[in-house]
């Protein structure tokens, strides 16, 4: 190819992308909010022999549904035609009284290894991305999701979790010169 070709090719490229551009990555203005006028709506004729046209009414200026309550209202009980202040009254009912603690549902399975730390940001096993892992050291519990695939099989000693600097030193319990810890990683 010639280089005027090409360079008159890259210049036309150019400009129809300047004018598709506005159109495709939706550089339109917003359509102002207008009320539905009245004439848009038709009588419905429900099929079969004898019905009649049922005519919508005017829009609610509020844009409120029929069955709208007031601030103020009162229900009534059906029925009895008399407006009452509560439903019903429960009495009687004993409530537990709560109490601290948690409750953690039993891991699939369990593995014990080394873990250490990297400054990616992520939790990183060789298991499926998503997976809800427990991370238990010396100094503490840390729950995860499982974000990344890891860690490499070539390292010593075999490393069964790498994880972000901040959640090894929170369950490893050491100072901050240790590379590597003993843990272990409940699966849920």
């Amino acid at each position: 190819m010639r280089p005027k070709t090409i360079v008159a090719g890259a210049v036309l490229t150019a400009a129809l992308a300047l004018v598709a551009a506005p159109g495709i990555v939706g550089s339109r203005t917003i359509s102002p909010v207008r009320a539905l006028d009245e004439a848009a709506f038709q009588p419905l004729r429900p099929d079969g022999p004898g019905s009649t046209d049922i005519a919508a009414g005017p829009a609610d200026p509020a844009n409120r549904s029929a069955n709208a309550i007031e601030a103020g209202g009162v229900f009534s009980e059906p029925g009895s035609g008399s407006a009452v202040s509560a439903i019903a009254t429960v009495t009687g009912l004993h409530q537990p009284a709560a109490t601290l603690g948690s409750v953690i549902k039993p891991p699939r399975y369990t593995m014990s290894g080394y873990a250490s730390f990297y400054d990616n940001g992520t939790t990183a096993m060789r298991l499926p991305r998503g997976t809800v892992i427990r991370i238990c050291g010396s100094g503490g519990c840390v729950d995860r999701v499982v974000n990344d695939y890891g860690p490499s099989a070539r390292f010593r000693p075999v490393r069964v979790v790498d994880m972000y600097r901040p959640d090894f030193f929170a369950i490893c319990g050491c100072g901050g010169s240790a590379g590597t810890t003993w843990v272990t990683v409940s699966i849920y």
